[in-house]
C-alpha cells in the first residue's frame, strides 16, 4: 500500500519535464527501449506490461497508477488458454510457475437444457481467481522494482505523455485516455441486447456449465466455471426485455443475487450465490481504428473488448502486453515499435472479436434454438463462435460428435454435408450448392462454350446443385453487355444444351437457374473493366422502383409505371416458361443485391407513394406478384426459391428483423427455400465481413419461420459446411469463390474426409484421381550423432 506522500512524489517526478496538461502527445523521438514508462490501470494487462518491461530492462522507470486498492477486484475467476500460458512461460517463467501452482484445470463442458444434460469432453480449460492473479502480478512487479501507486488517480494523459517516454493506457472499457484522444483513436462502441451480472458460488463446478432456464418472463442462461477448489464464477444473462419483465431493474444487489440463486437452484444444488459490488450491466464492444497516438498506446479493454462467453478479456490483455514488450525490444524506435504492435495485434483481435460477436449474438437469440433436439442444441452452442467446428469437436470428443450425427440422420461414415435434402419433388444428394456467379461472358445474352465448360466442370465436381449466374429476363434487364438472358429462343436453346450436358454427364447433380432484372444497377461495364461503372457508350435506359441512381455517377433510372410493372412481370413469366422447357431442375427468383426486385423491398431504394411503396407490405407487393406469376408457369414438382438481401448494411435500410418478415411472406406464397445473402443494395453500405459472416441471417430466418434456407457468404471449408448443417443453422451451403478456385471442391472434400458413398460420385473418367496425389518426402531423417571437430 502506498504512503500518503506517494501521489505527491509522483507529481514531483512529472514536474521535472512538465508541459501544459492539455499538450497532445508528441511524435516519439526516443528509441523503443523507453526508459520512463507510465501505465494507467492496474488490471492484469497493465501489471503484466509493467513486469515484462522492467524485467527486459531493469534500468527502466516503470510506474503504474491504479485508482482502486490492491485487493479490489470486481470479477471472480479468470480463464487463460494454453497458447497464452505458453507465451507467459517463455517471457517470464517466474510468473508462469506461480500461476501453475494455483490453476484449476478441467476438460468438460456441461450443457443443461430442459432437464437434459449433455457433456462434451476434451476441451482443456485453466482458471484461477482474479484476486490471486493480481496478487501474483503485484508480487512480481515489486520484486522487479515497479512503482505501484494504488488508490491513485493517474495524472491526465497529456501530462503523462509530456513527462514519460511511453504511456500505456490499460484503463479498461471506460478508458478516460481513449476518450481524451477520441479524434485520434477513433473508437466505435456498440452496446448489445442482454443484461448480465458477475457472481460467485462457494463450490467448484466439475465442468464449464451452461444452463438454460425458461421462465414465465423469458429465457435466461447461466455460464459457470470453477476458479478454485471451493469457488466458481457464475454469470447470469438474459435479454433486456426479459430482465425488465422479471423485475430485476427494481431489485437491489442482494435481492438480485437471491433471485438468481433461486432461478438456477438446480445448477447450484440449492446453494447461495455471492456478489462483489456486482451490478447488472450491458456488454459494450469496443473497437478502435488506431491504437496509438504519439507516445500513448492502448492495451486490453481500452483498445478492444470481446464478449465474456468466449472468455477472452484477460487473455487478450495479457497477449497485448506480450506483443507490446516484444515490439519494443525488436524495433529501433518507439514509433516503429507501436506501429508493429498494432499491425501484429489488430488482425488477431479482429478475428477474436468476430468469434465473440457470433457467440454474443447466439446467446442474444437463444430463444430461437430452444426447440432443437437436445444434443443438436448442445452442438449448436459448442460451435456458436465458429472457433470450435465439427472436425475440431470430433477430435476433442469423438463419441459426442458421433451421437449428434446419429441424431441428425447421418449414415455411418457419412459427414453431414453428404446427407440428402429434399425440396418439393427434387432430392439433392448432398448439401453443397455452387452459388450463382456472374461470368459476364455472353454475346447478346446467349450462353456459349464458356458457360458449358464453366457450369459443366462444376457439375462434374460433385456439388448437389449447380446454379447459373443471374439470367436476365430482358435485354434492358442486363447488368452488363456480357450478361446472359432467357428472353429469346436462341438463348433458351443454348441453355438447354448446358442443362442436357449436366444431366447426361453428371447424373445426380441438379442444375438451377436464377432469374433477375438489373433495375438501376444495369448498363454497366464488365466487372474487370470497372464494377458498377456506367458504360462509356452503348447504354440502354434503366428502370427501377424509384428514380434513384446507384452511385452519383450512375445513370438515373425511370420510375416504373403500373403498365411497365405488368410488362416486367410478364418478362419474368416468359423467362420461367423457357427455363422449364430447357429442363432446369430448380428456379430461383433474384430479390437481392439491389437489382430490380430487391429495389422494391428496401426502403432506401423504394420511395414510391403508390400501392407499391411505403409500408413493408406495400414494398413486398410487386416482388410477390412476380413470384406468384412465375410459380404458375413453373412446373409444380420443381422447387422455386428466392434470394434476398437479409440486411442492407446501411442506416435506415432493411435489417435482420425485416428479413424474417420478407422470408415469411415469400414462404406463405409457396417459396421452397430462401437463399440468404446480404447487402449490395446501396453503394455506401458498411458490411461486417468475416468468415461465414452472412450465416447468422440464414440461421435466424430458418428458426423464426421454419422455411429451409441456403447460407452463403465466406463459407470456404468443408468443415464449415459440416458444422453449419449439423448445428441446424442452415439446410444447404452455397459457395462461390471456392468453386472458382477448385471446380471439383466437393469431390475433393469427400476425398479429404475419406468418404465414399451416394452423397457424391466421381465421374468414371475421373475415378483415378479420387486419391490425393503423392508428394515429395519432407520427413528426412534427423541427425542422431553430433561429432566433435
Amino acid at each position: 500500500m502506498p504512503t500518503p506522500g506517494a501521489r505527491g512524489s509522483a507529481d514531483m517526478r512529472l514536474g521535472r519535464r512538465a508541459r501544459p496538461a492539455e499538450t497532445d502527445p508528441q511524435p516519439p523521438e526516443t528509441t523503443s527501449h523507453a526508459l520512463r514508462v507510465a501505465i494507467i490501470g492496474g488490471g492484469p494487462g497493465g501489471l503484466y506490461s509493467a513486469a515484462l518491461l522492467k524485467r527486459l530492462d531493469p534500468a527502466r522507470e516503470v510506474t503504474v497508477w491504479e485508482r482502486n486498492a490492491p485487493d479490489d477486484t470486481f470479477g471472480f475467476g479468470v480463464v487463460l488458454s494454453d497458447e497464452t500460458l505458453g507465451g507467459i512461460e517463455h517471457a517470464d517463467p517466474t510468473v508462469y510457475e506461480a500461476l501453475q501452482r494455483d490453476f484449476i484445470r478441467w476438460d468438460d463442458i456441461d450443457i443443461v437444457h430442459r432437464s437434459t444434460r449433455h457433456t462434451s469432453s476434451g476441451h482443456g480449460f485453466a482458471a484461477l481467481g482474479r484476486r490471486r492473479l493480481l496478487e501474483i502480478l503485484h508480487q512480481r512487479c515489486r520484486e522487479l522494482g515497479v512503482d505501484l501507486l494504488f488508490r491513485s488517480e493517474a495524472p491526465p494523459p497529456a501530462q503523462l505523455a509530456a513527462s514519460y517516454d511511453l504511456v500505456i493506457a490499460a484503463d479498461g472499457v471506460h478508458s478516460t485516455t481513449r476518450e481524451a484522444y477520441a479524434p485520434m483513436f477513433r473508437p466505435h462502441v456498440a452496446t448489445h441486447h442482454c443484461r448480465y451480472i458477475w457472481l460467485a458460488a462457494g463450490f467448484a463446478f466439475d465442468a464449464f456449465r451452461f444452463e438454460i432456464a425458461e421462465t414465465e418472463h423469458g429465457v435466461m442462461q447461466l455460464h459457470g466455471y470453477p476458479y478454485a477448489a471451493d469457488a466458481s464464477t457464475v454469470i447470469v444473462e438474459m435479454r433486456e426485455e426479459v430482465w425488465r419483465a422479471a423485475g430485476f431493474g427494481e431489485l437491489g444487489e442482494d435481492e438480485s443475487v437471491e433471485r438468481c440463486a433461486k432461478i438456477f437452484a438446480d445448477a447450484l444444488g440449492g446453494r447461495p450465490l455471492r456478489s462483489n459490488k456486482s451490478a447488472w450491466t450491458t456488454f459494450r464492444t469496443v473497437v478502435n481504428e488506431h491504437w496509438s497516438h504519439g507516445n500513448v498506446v492502448l492495451l486490453g479493454d481500452a483498445a478492444h473488448t470481446a464478449h465474456f462467453s468466449i472468455g477472452s478479456g484477460t487473455k487478450l490483455a495479457v497477449e497485448d502486453a506480450l506483443a507490446l514488450a516484444a515490439c519494443l525490444e525488436e524495433q529501433p524506435s518507439l514509433e516503429r515499435a507501436l506501429a508493429a504492435y498494432e499491425a501484429e495485434r489488430k488482425p488477431v483481435v479482429a478475428s477474436t472479436q468476430r468469434a465473440a460477436h457470433a457467440s454474443l449474438e447466439w446467446f442474444e437469440n437463444l430463444g430461437l434454438y430452444l426447440d432443437q433436439p437436445p444434443r443438436q442444441f448442445a452442438f449448436n452452442l459448442l460451435t456458436r463462435s465458429r472457433r470450435v467446428t465439427h472436425d475440431n469437436l470430433r477430435l476433442r470428443d469423438a463419441s459426442f460428435t458421433a451421437a449428434v450425427e446419429r441424431d441428425f440422420g447421418c449414415p455411418p461414415g457419412t459427414p453431414p454435408m453428404f446427407t440428402p435434402f429434399r425440396l418439393r419433388g427434387l432430392t439433392l444428394r448432398n448439401r453443397v450448392v455452387v452459388s450463382p456467379m456472374d461470368m459476364y461472358s455472353a454475346t447478346d445474352g446467349v450462353p456459349g462454350d464458356f458457360h458449358l465448360v464453366h457450369l459443366g466442370a462444376r457439375a462434374l465436381g460433385g456439388a448437389g446443385l449447380v446454379m447459373t449466374e443471374m439470367v436476365c429476363v430482358s435485354a434492358e434487364g442486363r447488368i452488363t453487355p456480357g450478361c446472359t438472358g432467357l428472353y429469346t429462343g436462341r438463348q433458351a436453346d443454348s441453355w438447354k444444351r448446358i442443362v442436357d450436358f449436366v444431366h447426361a454427364q453428371a447424373p445426380g447433380t441438379a442444375i438451377g437457374v436464377q432469374l433477375g432484372h438489373s433495375g438501376r444497377k444495369g448498363s454497366t461495364k464488365l466487372m474487370w473493366e470497372g464494377m458498377d461503372e456506367p458504360l462509356e457508350d452503348g447504354n440502354w435506359p434503366l428502370v427501377a422502383a424509384s428514380p434513384l441512381p446507384y452511385k452519383p455517377e450512375s445513370q438515373s433510372p425511370r420510375q416504373l409505371s403500373r403498365a411497365q410493372l405488368t410488362d416486367i412481370r410478364e418478362q419474368f413469366t416468359a423467362a420461367a416458361w423457357r427455363a422449364a422447357r430447357a429442363g432446369f431442375d430448380l428456379l430461383e427468383l433474384h430479390c437481392a443485391h439491389g437489382y430490380l426486385l430487391s429495389g422494391f423491398l428496401s426502403p432506401l431504394t423504394n420511395r414510391r407513394t403508390d400501392a407499391y411503396g411505403g409500408s413493408p407490405e406495400k414494398r413486398l407487393r410487386f416482388p410477390l406478384e412476380v413470384f406468384d406469376a412465375v410459380r404458375k408457369v413453373w412446373p409444380e414438382e420443381r422447387p422455386l426459391t428466392v434470394r434476398i438481401s437479409a440486411t442492407d448494411w446501411a442506416e435506415g435500410g432493411n435489417t435482420a428483423g425485416d428479413a424474417v418478415e420478407i422470408a415469411r411472406a415469400f414462404a406463405a406464397h409457396g417459396a421452397d427455400a430462401i437463399d440468404v445473402s446480404t447487402g449490395q443494395v446501396v453503394a455506401d453500405e458498411q458490411p461486417e465481413f468475416g468468415r461465414s459472416y452472412q450465416t447468422p441471417f440464414a440461421d435466424r430466418i430458418r428458426h423464426a419461420t421454419g422455411v429451409p434456407v441456403i447460407a452463403v457468404g465466406a463459407i470456404s471449408s468443408w468443415d464449415d459446411v459440416n458444422s453449419l448443417i449439423l448445428a441446424g443453422r442452415t439446410d444447404l451451403c452455397a459457395l462461390a469463390r471456392p468453386h472458382l478456385y477448385d471446380p471439383h471442391w466437393t469431390l475433393h472434400a469427400a476425398a479429404e474426409q475419406g468418404y465414399v458413398g451416394p452423397g457424391v460420385v466421381w465421374p468414371a473418367p475421373y475415378r483415378a484421381g479420387s486419391r490425393r496425389p503423392q508428394t515429395g518426402r519432407t520427413d528426412a531423417p534427423k541427425p542422431r550423432l553430433t561429432l566433435g571437430s
